[in-house]
């Protein structure tokens, strides 16, 4: 049978969802192309881990469990993942998209001479069985379609961009135990830990964004305000990010954050293609935008034509008094 191998990154002692994510999808491949799906997953003080993998959908756990892979290494990893693929053939290979995976997987891709299909949103099979991987392209304006020729077929995909499949605690499957390779120094050192994200829009089921509607900077706290109220976090299109208003970490868009929130709230936002490409499958979009023809529109479920400045207070008096009435 084909193998659909998907790559799983530890993060704090826990697999990152995205690997959830892959091994629903891998799910849906292996049906159509009557191939297995294997997990492998590196690090130390991580067998206990390959149970809750089987319950996501794999049939096969590959565990390489050492001190040497305590730390992320890239090139140990790169190393020991290149050796697994030479001996085990897998026919599709799948790894997040996350800073980690972005860093592991093109030199894996080099080392295989094969080719990689980063930044995916969705994976699909065509009529005569090939796996078709969908990416944007040209900042998000149109969706490009590649079929590689190479093998294995490797991709990175988006956290959050596939639905998470539900965990089967009554599934069963094979938990491999593998002897970690002699990899000698690889010129690499562990110097510290940078300080954690402030936000993690990935995670965050509720959205507050803004965009060029806001007049200055200081006006982000009337949306930190309202994502308080709603217990959510505040996030933003590029140009706010590249003016130096707010970090990085809080910009939703093909360059920055692929999100999937319960509620988007976007505000002052016109919805550009490269920042729909990365908050348009939220479950509810509310757009508050002057411009009745902005594009954000198509897209939303709920659409308030009006000046952000008269809407957002007003949101937020009715929330606050909605809190006063909650608590007495």
């Amino acid at each position: 049978m084909k193998g659909i191998l998907i790559y799983a990154e530890v993060e704090s002692g826990r697999v990152h969802p995205v690997a959830f994510e892959l091994l629903g999808k891998a799910r849906e491949i292996g049906e159509k192309i009557s191939g297995q799906v294997w997990s492998i997953i590196l690090g130390h003080e991580i067998k206990d881990l390959a149970s809750e993998l089987i319950q996501y959908g794999a049939d096969k756990v590959f565990v390489y469990d050492h001190p040497t892979l305590r730390e992320f290494d890239v090139i140990r990893y790169k190393e020991i993942l290149v050796d697994f693929v030479k001996k085990f053939n897998p026919e599709i290979f799948l790894i997040g998209a996350t800073p980690l995976g972005r860093s592991l997987a093109p030199r894996v891709a080099a080392a295989l001479r094969t080719g990689l299909t980063a930044d995916c949103i969705d994976l699909r099979i065509d009529e005569n069985g090939d796996l078709i991987q969908i990416r944007p392209a040209f900042t998000g304006n149109i969706l490009a379609h590649i079929k590689t020729k190479s093998r294995p077929i490797m991709a990175t995909v988006r956290y959050r961009v596939m639905e998470m499949p539900e965990k089967d605690l009554s599934r069963s499957g094979e938990i491999i135990e593998m002897d970690v390779p002699e990899i000698g120094e690889t010129g690499l050192k562990m110097l510290g830990e940078v300080e954690e994200r402030r936000v993690n829009l990935a995670e965050a089921d509720i959205i507050v964004a803004g965009g060029r509607g806001l007049k200055s900077k200081d006006d982000l706290k009337m949306l930190e305000e309202l994502a308080s109220l709603l217990g959510g976090v505040v996030g933003v299109s590029r140009p706010l990010v590249d003016e130096g208003w707010i970090s990085k970490d809080h910009q939703v868009g093909f360059s920055g954050n692929t999100v999937k929130p319960k509620l988007y709230i976007a505000c002052g936002i016109s919805g550009s293609p490269q920042h729909l490409a990365g908050m348009r499958d939220s479950e509810i979009i509310v757009a508050i935008n002057v411009d009745p023809s902005a594009p954000i529109f198509r897209y939303a479920d709920y659409g308030v034509v009006g000046d952000l400045y008269e809407v957002l207070p007003k949101l937020i008096k009715i929330l606050k008094n909605a809190k006063r009435s909650d608590n007495p």
